[in-house]
């Protein structure tokens, strides 16, 4: 396609919507046209994120002064709840534009869930239907298509990765999974809040949400449906003092006669032609400086010293294959572009 793509970013002053523009930066195919900040509006991009300053981008505005004739596609980065209001607008005017949601507004397909999680009415019913959970590498197919994504969260995209394809292929016990999952403080927003402020999150490390974070809706909804049956599962997230990565402990229980060995053989299999995803070898540790601001996944598998069990292991950077890489991704599949265009940098380590 020699055209190139126009694209608005909305929330291009969080995290994730900088990271979303400083990856689009270097896509051949894309040329960003809209940034939208409310608070930040009337600021050039490199007043906000310095880092950013090389780069030829248009000021700051507010979502109200966008005009999304000007756009093919947005990528939203705003917060839960505001979403469904601004895609249901644009859509009302402007069919055609493709919408890749990083927000929770359009992952859980039952909106009473959404209701349950985030405490807050759905007030796009009629477009939710129409919306394709973006887990890339499991919902190809749809994404081709599709003119609303909605991107997973970044944790869910850490266990879904792992786990997916072994409860597919009736090696775990979708019904005992215990998930301990670990994020950089990025991953709590850019917001000022007490917990993440230097002197509480550094140096050590807390748990929160215990017992009902909301990724464990996404995760029990995209398990559930290969399962069968609702699930439940056991999930407890930490804040670590890093500014990005991610890793999830996953302890399962081996069904079928599976052993530690086939779960890896299976996972091998479904992802060997996965650009983004490597399965390392028995006894190969992960961790999150080898992904650390790549669109890279990678998964180990270890057996427990409890018979009958094991233990799944996987990282990926929040920021980027826990969200702003993994809306690319989508972006590149749903316009016929290769699906590693603007993702090709690899990690950075140490």
């Amino acid at each position: 396609m020699s055209k190139k793509i126009k694209l608005g970013v909305l929330g291009a002053s969080g995290y994730t919507g900088a990271d979303l523009v400083r990856l689009a930066a270097n896509h051949p195919h894309i040329e960003i046209t809209t940034l939208t900040a409310n608070s930040h509006a009337g600021k050039p991009m490199r007043a906000v994120f310095p880092h950013l300053g090389h780069i030829d981008l248009p000021d700051l505005i507010t979502i109200d002064e966008a005009d999304w004739a000007e756009v093919d596609a947005v990528v939203c980065g705003l917060p839960h709840g505001t979403t469904q209001a601004i895609t249901a607008g644009i859509f009302a005017k402007y069919p055609n534009v493709k919408i890749f949601d990083m927000s929770a507004d359009f992952r859980l397909r039952d909106p009473m869930g959404y209701k349950e999680w985030y405490g807050l009415d759905h007030t796009a019913i009629e477009i939710q239907k129409e919306a394709v959970y973006g887990l890339s590498e499991h919902y190809r197919d749809q994404l081709a298509t599709a003119r609303l994504i909605a991107c997973p969260g970044c944790y869910p995209t850490a266990v879904l990765m792992g786990l997916l394809p072994l409860a597919k292929a009736g090696q775990i016990d979708v019904d005992d999974l215990i998930i301990d999952a670990k994020s950089g403080v990025s991953g709590a927003g850019r917001g000022l809040k007490e917990n993440t402020l230097f002197c509480e999150a550094g140096e050590g490390m807390i748990p929160y949400a215990v017992g009902k974070h909301r990724h464990m809706a996404e995760i029990e909804q995209e398990i559930g449906a290969v399962a069968g049956h609702e699930i439940r599962v056991n999930f407890t997230p930490h804040l670590v003092p890093m500014s990005r990565g991610e890793l999830v402990t996953c302890h399962v229980k081996l069904t079928n006669g599976a052993s530690a060995d086939d779960l890896r053989a299976t996972l091998q299999n479904r992802y060997q032609n996965e650009p983004f995803v490597r399965v390392i070898d028995e006894g190969i540790m992960p961790a999150t400086q080898h992904v650390r601001g790549s669109n890279y996944v990678i998964t180990a598998v270890f057996a427990d010293r409890i018979p009958g069990r094991a233990i799944v292991i996987t990282v990926l950077d929040n920021l980027v294959k826990g969200s702003a890489g993994q809306a690319l991704q989508n972006l590149n599949i749903a316009y016929g572009f290769d699906e590693t265009t603007g993702l090709e940098q690899m990690p950075m380590f140490p």
